[in-house]
């Protein structure tokens, strides 16, 4: 049995961790995707978002608004639908990129100071790059705004993997193994 799950740690180790990088690729592509949308584009789509999570709670919540209400405080809260985007897409960019580096053994400071340099430098490339559609432009708040959600996700896969490597796998590590070899020999 112990050279079973020893032989199914290395297996999936060496299959996952090159593949380990791909959601990070596509939190990229889905972040560059939504800064070449022109102005207009982005803020349709915010107000979708807007009047669509308003007539779910009105629903939810029977508030019994009509559509011009909906119309109205989507429009209200439009700016801090965007902001919390930008939260939320970067903390999902900073998840998918400091996980891989964690399992690589990459903790603690540096793998703050990696993955929070290249999610940063990319929330930097990304505020550039709007800078060049039209009806959009680069701001440096936004690049605080999502340095926000980076720091937030590196700081829960950082939590996320201590737990699980100190509950979940650590009846899989060789550590334990050897522990259990020990004390199996008297």
């Amino acid at each position: 049995m112990k050279y079973i799950l020893l032989t199914l740690k290395k297996m999936l180790r060496y299959l996952l961790k090159p593949l380990s990088f791909l959601p990070a690729l596509c939190m990229m592509y889905l972040i560059f995707s939504f800064s070449a949308q022109n102005g207009a584009q982005s803020s349709q789509l915010s107000s979708l978002v807007g009047s669509k999570l308003l007539t779910k709670a009105s629903h939810i919540l029977d508030l019994g608004m009509d559509a011009a209400q909906i119309a109205h405080y989507s429009a209200a809260l439009q700016f801090y639908i965007r902001k919390l985007a930008h939260i939320t897409e970067y903390f999902l960019l900073a998840v998918s990129v400091a996980l891989p580096l964690y399992v690589y053994r990459l903790r603690g400071f540096w793998l703050l100071l990696a993955a929070g340099t290249f999610c940063v430098g990319f929330a930097c490339l990304d505020e550039y790059h709007q800078s060049f559609v039209s009806g959009r432009s680069a701001s440096l708040r936004d690049v605080g705004i999502d340095s926000i959600g980076i720091f937030a996700g590196i700081y829960a896969t950082r939590i996320f993997g201590f737990i699980g490597r100190k509950t979940i796998f650590a009846p899989l590590s060789l550590q334990s193994y050897r522990r259990r070899k020990r004390t199996s020999d008297f």
